[in-house]
């Protein structure tokens, strides 16, 4: 019997527009399935803080990993936030192998701009977007503990324990943890931690999945250069040969320092992400292709 009608084609738009979809979630099915349950750590950087768009892009992929079962904890920065406020109170910024030098004058900004603005107001974006979310920026929570690094960078600190019952908790009632990187010290002091060194420790304390750094550069490049020598998979080794050579920036330094600590703590995947694309994450976790560089441990292939 016939039906008066052509059968449906690709050809017609609004059903080829369809038939993507449909075909983009069946693609993502074996990685919904692969992830479900596990923690996803991502250090929340760069442009992807500051542009509006790119901001709502990030809050419906933190929103859409929770509503497929992920987990997904939020560490984030404010080296522009922080910069921007020092300088509105006549605070010249210095910096040491891409840590920012902090004496108690720097502290005080640090810790409300951190703390008392940034945090908060990621927490109310993914509100926004449908995600419970809990921030931490209160160093009451001790969440975080800390040394001093080294004596000539004032109040930066090295994290030596996290409490991770305290996150855990709320990742199993579906809440998103949003954490600033500040820690309360062993010897009462409080202290500037390096968002990417943070993110690196939290994930190695959480056993996470996936540590995903979301960042102003498409990866790494073998040639800093050579655009065309981005770096799509490497081996841990690799990584640290690369540390070595010199052929990355400063700012990069503590994030691929932060990157070997956790693979060599457990933590199988790290990837390094252009923040700049929309859905960057979600093109991470779900896709055969992923963007940016994947850094996993082992051998060079």
């Amino acid at each position: 019997m016939t039906t008066g009608h052509t059968a449906p084609t690709p050809h017609r738009s609004r059903i080829a527009s369809a038939m993507a979809k449909a075909r983009v979630l069946t693609e993502a099915m074996p990685y919904i399935r692969a992830f479900a349950g596990k923690t996803v750590l991502i250090k929340y950087g760069g442009s992807a803080m500051v542009d509006e768009t790119l901001r709502s892009s990030f809050a419906r992929d933190i929103t859409l990993l929770g509503l497929l079962g992920l987990r997904p904890v939020v560490v984030h920065g404010g080296g522009p936030h922080i910069s921007r406020a020092m300088a509105r109170a006549g605070i010249e910024p210095r910096w040491v192998d891409g840590l920012r030098v902090t004496d108690e004058k720097t502290l005080g900004v640090v810790r409300t701009t951190l703390a008392g603005t940034i945090n908060p107001d990621i927490v109310r974006l993914l509100k926004d977007h449908g995600a419970e979310a809990r921030g931490f920026g209160d160093l009451g929570s001790g969440l975080l503990v800390a040394r001093r690094l080294h004596p000539d960078l004032g109040f930066v600190g090295e994290i030596t324990d996290v409490r991770t019952e305290l996150i855990d908790g709320l990742l199993d009632h579906g809440v998103v943890p949003v954490v600033a990187p500040l820690a309360r010290g062993t010897d009462g002091n409080d202290y500037n931690i390096n968002a990417d060194t943070a993110a690196g420790a939290l994930a190695a304390a959480l056993g996470a999945r996936k540590l995903i750094y979301l960042t102003d550069v498409e990866g790494l490049y073998r040639d800093l250069d050579d655009e065309d020598s981005l770096i799509e998979a490497m081996f841990l080794n690799e990584l640290r040969e690369l540390l070595v050579s010199g052929n990355v920036s400063a700012g990069m330094l503590p994030k691929l320092e932060s990157c070997i600590k956790a693979l060599e703590e457990g933590v199988p995947q790290a990837h390094i992400l252009d923040g700049r694309i929309q859905h960057a994450v979600l093109l991470e976790v779900f896709t055969p292709e992923g963007i940016g560089t994947m850094i996993t441990p082992g051998d060079r292939w």
